[in-house]
């Protein structure tokens, strides 16, 4: 009986309960001597065989690092689950891969270090495992970095710096600046000389910023704009020359407007970084206000104009009630009383239909009420002939006086 509590690991707690007799004890005492006896030689193959206890460390290394990982990560959540953090399930679960990785690139080091290997056989192994624990944590900072700018990007407001149109440039900064750290983590594991590395990608820098000079100039222009942001995707621009149309694709060289007469035109972002870009659907909202100007003949009532010309402006569908449209007599010129409707529209889109409209629709009230649209006169005095044409013309009146003399005889 006390030989079976002992196998089954309740032999303390039968001891602590049931005091044994001296033959009891001797009897225990007897077979925990042969069951040593009996693990005598097991201990002694291990103790002296290095590759057996280098590949039990290993064995072992694997319950250990899932037993240690499970553990830890239970905790970190119970952790991160009370308010004062906020801790993302995800970025957990990234993070358990590397750790267990590294727990386990412990244990497998541990257990090289206890077999017999060759020296240069080791320090290969060792440099296999470490450069493999690189490129783990490698992944792990390129998927977190992408997951914190998402994140960023969700959060961030209008004319914040990290956005979603700039999303995929910042993300891919990060992943080259992860990657370039990997390498110099490589060279370093590999005791590489990277002197003649670093000379080299000068002199080849240098070689491709003289030939691709125009190229770089339009990159780096790129990556401003899109980091700037004047304008973006949908927007209607204009360019220093007087086109006018809508950014369908904003790239690192070029950056692509389709006009009015849907005609396509590429402009390089150097060109378009050294240039005034009007950006009409810029602002809070994509609105745009027209201006209509028109003028009237001096006499005219200018009220009954005020009214007509609201009434118009309420009567178009695609003119914005809010903010209203509003009337403004802007100056007593040469010919007219000038006038000016000011208007919204939803989109820049519009900006040549409704003004369409509103003149179309300008022209005939004013034509129904007598509103009258001054055009220029002028009016020319002429003071004195040049004395050829004051001949001729004396010449001329003389024949036609002759000509009547002989008709009347």
């Amino acid at each position: 009986m006390m030989l079976f509590l002992q196998r089954t690991g309740l032999f303390l707690p039968a001891l602590l309960l049931f005091p044994l007799s001296r033959a009891e004890a001797a009897e225990d005492a007897a077979s925990t001597r042969s069951i040593a006896k009996m693990l005598d030689p097991l201990v002694t193959f291990f103790s002296s065989n290095p590759w057996v206890q280098g590949a039990a460390v290993i064995l072992i290394t694997f319950t250990v690092a899932s037993f240690v990982t499970w553990i830890l990560f239970k905790l970190l959540r119970r952790l991160f689950s009370s308010a004062r953090f906020n801790i993302d399930e995800h970025v957990i679960l990234m993070l358990r891969p590397p750790i267990y990785y590294t727990l386990l690139a412990a244990g497998i080091y541990a257990g090289i270090e206890l077999m017999p290997l060759s020296e240069r056989l080791d320090l290969l192994l060792g440099k296999i495992i470490r450069t493999i624990g690189a490129l783990v944590w490698v992944v792990f900072f390129m998927r977190m970095a992408t997951m914190t700018l998402q994140r960023l990007a969700d959060l961030s407001y209008t004319h914040a710096f990290i956005q979603h149109r700039t999303l995929s440039l910042f993300d891919n900064a990060a992943k080259i600046l992860i990657f370039g750290v990997g390498i110099y983590a490589f060279f370093v594991i590999w005791k590489i000389d990277m002197t003649a590395w670093l000379a080299s990608a000068g002199i080849v820098g240098i070689a491709v910023g003289f030939a691709a000079k125009d190229t770089l100039s339009n990159l780096f222009s790129g990556v401003f704009i899109l980091a700037d942001a004047p304008y973006k995707i949908g927007d209607y621009v204009v360019l220093d020359r007087g086109d006018r149309g809508k950014v369908m694709n904003i790239g690192l060289r070029s950056t692509r407007i389709l006009t009015r007469d849907d005609i396509e035109i590429t402009i390089p972002n150097s060109i378009i970084g050294n240039s005034t870009i009007v950006n009409q659907s810029g602002g809070h909202h994509t609105k745009m206000r027209l201006r209509v100007k028109i003028g009237v003949a001096y006499g005219s009532d200018v009220d009954t104009v005020r009214l007509i010309l609201m009434e118009i402006a309420h009567n178009e569908e695609k003119v914005c009630p809010v903010p209203e449209p509003r009337v403004r007599f802007r100056t007593f010129g040469a010919s007219s009383l000038d006038f000016e409707l000011l208007a919204w529209i939803d989109n820049p889109e519009l900006r040549g239909l409704v003004m369409d409209r509103l003149n179309d629709a300008i022209y005939k009230a004013f034509a129904a009420k007598g509103v009258e649209i001054p055009y220029a006169k002028q009016d020319v005095y002429i003071r004195e002939l040049p004395p050829g044409l004051r001949n001729s013309e004396n010449e001329a009146s003389e024949e036609d006086s002759g000509q009547a003399r002989g008709q009347v005889r």
